[in-house]
């Protein structure tokens, strides 16, 4: 074992836990991180919240460092000490409620969403519920017992709200970000994902917000599929066609989101400039 770690084979990621064939990689795997984090707590372990999330493949929750964990009873609180980078939860969690991610114990996606609606923003709640809706984690229907999940547990009454505004046509969190923007400001897009279509049915572009009668279309321009060159191009021949079509088309970032009234605002004269059809 010593002799494969000096060799640089393997390498020590928690006490009793190594990376086989670490040469292979750059830095550490995050989830070989994870994995060891919950091996090194015990058989009971398992991931929770924001680290939950990021196994399932869910978007909406501030990237860190951080690894979540709950582990039941007084095991966790010397262990804590030993792996600063792990945060310790003593949360009840029935056998039911936990799956395995790619061989990693941790709770699964309903009963991650119940137990990060009751600790994030509501901009973060509802772009996770959104996130999980889109990637058919869970569906609409499965929501329906977040209530029953959450009963009587702090910040329940607001997370009850959060799911009322959940909607899995939302792509991103950008776009669920600036959709609570326009809710926020009066201005609610009464379609997403909106297609746009010629006369001929020929579709000229997606929306991902839309006003029908104003003609007027929002993009969430992230940093993902639209930061390639390729994709920018794409963008730029869509609203082309968009405009020539007689559509308003907007874009916004995610700094834009961190204003509340800046979208808002632009979609209003947006539309008051817009003649309606």
């Amino acid at each position: 074992m010593q002799r494969f770690c000096r060799a640089g084979r393997w390498r020590a990621v928690a006490r009793g836990s190594y990376l086989v064939d670490a040469d292979l990689y750059d830095g550490l795997p995050r989830r070989a991180q994870i994995r060891a984090a919950v091996a090194s707590f015990g058989p009971a372990a398992a991931a929770v919240l924001a680290t939950a999330a990021e196994l399932h493949g869910i978007a909406g929750v501030r990237a860190t460092e951080l690894i979540h964990l709950s582990v039941p009873g007084q095991v966790a609180r010397p262990a804590r000490l030993a792996h600063p980078e792990v945060v310790v939860h003593q949360l009840v969690v029935p056998p039911e409620h936990l799956v395995r991610v790619g061989g990693i114990s941790a709770t699964g996606p309903l009963r991650t969403l119940a137990d990060l609606s009751l600790r994030v923003d509501r901009y973060s709640a509802v772009s996770v519920l959104d996130s999980a809706l889109n990637r058919r984690l869970v569906t609409a229907d499965d929501l329906l017992f977040v209530p029953r999940l959450i009963r009587g547990r702090r910040g329940a009454v607001a997370a009850r709200g959060y799911l009322a505004e959940a909607d899995g046509r939302a792509q991103s969190p950008l776009e669920t970000r600036a959709r609570l923007r326009c809710v926020d400001g009066g201005v609610p897009p009464d379609v997403l994902q909106l297609e746009v279509r010629d006369l001929d049915g020929y579709l000229l572009g997606i929306g991902d917000l839309g006003w029908r009668i104003h003609r007027v279309i929002a993009e969430a321009d992230g940093r993902g599929p639209h930061g390639v060159p390729e994709a920018a191009f794409a963008d730029r021949r869509r609203q082309n066609r968009l405009v020539n079509a007689g559509w308003t088309v907007l874009r916004f970032t995610w700094s834009d989101t961190l204003r509340p009234d800046y979208i808002p605002w632009t979609v209003r004269q947006a539309i008051a400039a817009a003649r309606p059809r």
